[in-house]
């Protein structure tokens, strides 16, 4: 699995490590622990978003070395934790960015399914659909390479393995999931650290406690109460994004109503720009985004796509009905 990045590796000077344009727990730490593994192997590394870190990852050490210039004088481009075009739009839109892709070798680092639209340069993939994060394929990676793990890194490996399994619950999540949590605590990762910082970011104030209440009086429950979605529009971004991910806020309660089987939450932007962000109760999720071109996995996934919300929203709902009633007659 590792042997195309492997050669790319040696023939590099300068890479940069690349997220999509809705960044997490899961694509910050596995960024920053690749930048640290490869940064003690002798390379020059830069990390690229093209939209600012979330606060509620600043939790996250390092989350600030984040960039949003381009290095164009970099020899290889590494994205982790997605394989979506539609992820990567806003990149795409850089002056000269897509040539030098073109242009440069290109590597993705993921677990999740290859779905939607495909990248439109050429690339090898380090895919494993088994892992529970990518933090987990890179720890696999550096254990491939004998880099060392130091616990920083350790650390960091175990947010991203910890974030996208929910703590380690997900149904993703298996006995290989903890096993590897496991090595990165014996490597130096400290579990009660990690989550004291993570709570102390999570911290809400008064008014974005109020505004979670808003959201919740804005939920609308669809096919037979199966599908719960709640509107973002840009007015709710602009203010509220640079503290608080609106998102976030809700899609737990959402998934917590007793009938509901997939909660989603869709941002409008200015451009005509959605995005729909998708937690589900049954593994439907990675379904109801191929719909949209968008991924993820069986139980988080999300899309983005240019159209009007009601048009959009009624085809989520046809979507939602149909991978709900496909996965009813396949378990029947």
């Amino acid at each position: 699995m590792f042997e195309s990045i492997t050669a790319r590796l040696a023939d590099a000077r300068k890479i940069v490590i690349v997220q999509a344009e809705n960044p997490d727990g899961d694509s910050l730490s596995s960024a920053l622990a690749l930048e640290a593994l490869l940064g003690n192997a002798g390379k020059e590394v830069v990390l690229f978003c093209a939209i600012d870190i979330p606060k509620y990852l600043y939790y996250i050490p390092g989350w600030d070395r984040v960039v949003k210039d381009w290095p164009y004088d970099a020899d290889l481009a590494i994205f982790v934790d997605t394989n979506s075009e539609l992820l990567l739009t806003k990149m795409l839109e850089y002056d000269g960015v897509r040539h030098f892709l073109e242009h440069h070798p290109v590597v993705v680092i993921d677990h999740h399914q290859e779905m939607g639209e495909e990248l439109p340069f050429a690339h090898d993939s380090v895919l494993d659909e088994s892992a529970v994060a990518t933090g987990q394929v890179i720890y696999d990676l550096a254990k491939q390479q004998a880099w060392e793990i130091t616990p920083d890194i350790a650390e960091l490996l175990f947010i991203s393995i910890q974030a996208d399994s929910l703590g380690l619950t997900t149904p993703a999540t298996d006995a290989r999931s903890y096993q590897v949590a496991a090595d990165l605590v014996a490597l130096g990762a400290v579990p009660s650290t990690i989550e004291s910082r993570r709570r102390e970011y999570m911290k809400k104030p008064a008014d974005i406690l109020h505004y979670k209440g808003e959201l919740i009086e804005r939920i609308q429950y669809h096919v037979e109460g199966k599908l719960a979605t709640v509107h973002i529009p840009w007015e709710d971004i602009e203010q509220y994004s640079d503290r608080y991910n609106p998102s976030i806020l809700v899609l737990d309660e959402m998934r917590l109503v007793d009938t509901v089987e997939v909660a989603v939450a869709i941002k409008t932007y200015p451009d005509g720009k959605l995005t729909g962000k998708i937690r589900s109760n049954v593994p439907i999720a990675h379904h109801i985004a191929g719909y949209f071109g968008g991924g993820g996995h069986e139980y988080s996934a999300g899309f983005k796509v240019y159209d009007e919300y009601e048009k959009i929203l009624n085809e989520l709902i046809n979507a939602s009905d149909k991978a709900s009633t496909d996965y009813a007659t396949a378990i029947s």
